[in-house]
């Protein structure tokens, strides 16, 4: 019988909208028990928010420091496997270094780190430690992703050509959009990058992931269109592929009265697929000799990658939650097999940092494409 995978968590406190994600998804398979965490920087908060989550409220912890002390001291069968760290970027390099180093496996928050420097040196951690590692992008955990990725693998839409993106927000278009909008704009908290660095990410790793194309070479424009930020809140980007494929990522902030519009398009010379996270129980499939195709979820016709990330039968909508949820089943079984599974990894984090660098790098400067080193 499967024991259930023991889990701790570091941030995702109260007024966090993320950290309850998490939570909710871990559960969903009910192969993953949260037992601890560290709750806010306030020790008393994080203590009264274990009781609110039932947790032991004596594992509600001041900070990671004393996290990691307290459950390296308690026996196997009760300590946690990994942790979910879940707090803004700054800490995910420090976090994930400690854990690593005290022999935890590790999932966290995207982006990775603040400099691919700190990226690199957990990619090194990780391969000395032998621990897991996940890199959380949920958008490759919904199941007609992981149904394009496969149609592309298996040449249906050809050579690829352009591949254009647009995750368009409008949540921060007023100046003041709240605590969760304060630390993104804050280069103490997020780093070099706001917009890019939030959702810009998930554009270049979804695109990455469904073609299995690096992204090569890139062309910049980032602005900031909210007086007072000292980050950008708005980005285009000209991407290059080393197949001579071109594309485009448009990723924004401030489209004011979006909700979270992440559309990807992939062009091929046989055939081209859309897919939209608004609607993603749909992919749609064009050629020009033959009418659209619509293929969906749970029907015939979706291959083995969509099934294998599914959960209720067609005409009972799965999404954002069940994507995070899919990370998470997978990461659970990478720790009982001692095995990485088909999520993102630390080497895709190393990947995205460098796209960030690049990209803020190339706005800035003067160069009309800038090479992003692999």
């Amino acid at each position: 019988m499967k024991r259930k995978i023991r889990m701790g968590m570091v941030g995702g406190g109260p007024g966090a909208f993320i950290g309850a994600v998490h939570r909710m998804a871990a559960r969903l398979d009910g192969e993953i028990e949260l037992v601890c965490g560290v709750f806010g920087r306030d020790p008393a908060k994080s203590r009264a928010c274990a009781e609110e989550l039932y947790l032991d409220p004596a594992r509600g912890y001041a900070d990671y420091q004393s996290m990691i002390k307290a459950e390296k001291a308690l026996p196997e069968d009760q300590k946690i496997d990994f942790v979910s760290i879940c707090t803004p970027n700054r800490f995910h390099f420090p976090v994930a270094k400690a854990f690593l180093e005290a022999g935890f496996h590790v999932l966290c928050e995207k982006p990775l780190a603040m400099s691919s420097a700190e990226a690199l040196e957990l990619e090194a951690l990780v391969k000395k430690s032998g621990k897991m590692f996940c890199l959380m992008h949920n958008y490759t955990g919904f199941p007609m992703v992981r149904q394009a990725r496969q149609l592309i693998a298996e040449g249906k839409l050809g050579t690829i050509r352009k591949v254009n993106v647009e995750y368009s927000l409008g949540w921060l278009a007023a100046p003041n959009a709240g605590k969760q909008a304060a630390w993104r704009v804050d280069p103490k908290q997020a780093g070099i990058s706001g917009c890019m660095a939030d959702i810009g990410t998930h554009a270049q790793n979804l695109i990455e992931f469904v073609t299995g194309m690096p992204i090569r070479e890139v062309s910049a424009e980032l602005a900031t269109f909210v007086p007072g930020r000292a980050l950008d809140d708005d980005g285009s980007v000209l991407l290059r592929f080393d197949n001579g494929a071109r594309g485009v990522i448009f990723a924004s902030d401030v489209a004011t009265g979006e909700e979270n519009n992440f559309i990807l398009k992939i062009y091929g010379d046989k055939a081209a697929l859309e897919w939209q996270e608004q609607d993603p129980e749909n992919l749609f499939i064009r050629s020009n000799d033959a009418p659209i195709q619509i293929l969906r979820r749970g029907w015939p016709g979706t291959g083995e990658a969509a099934a294998k990330n599914s959960r209720l039968p067609a005409g009972h909508p799965e999404g954002f939650i069940e994507g995070f949820a899919n990370i998470y089943r997978m990461f659970a079984e990478s720790i009982r097999t001692g095995k990485a599974g088909d999520y993102p990894s630390v080497t895709d984090g190393v990947a995205e940092m460098r796209f960030l660098e690049a990209i803020v790098a190339n706005s800035n400067g003067t160069e009309k494409w800038t090479k992003i080193t692999r």
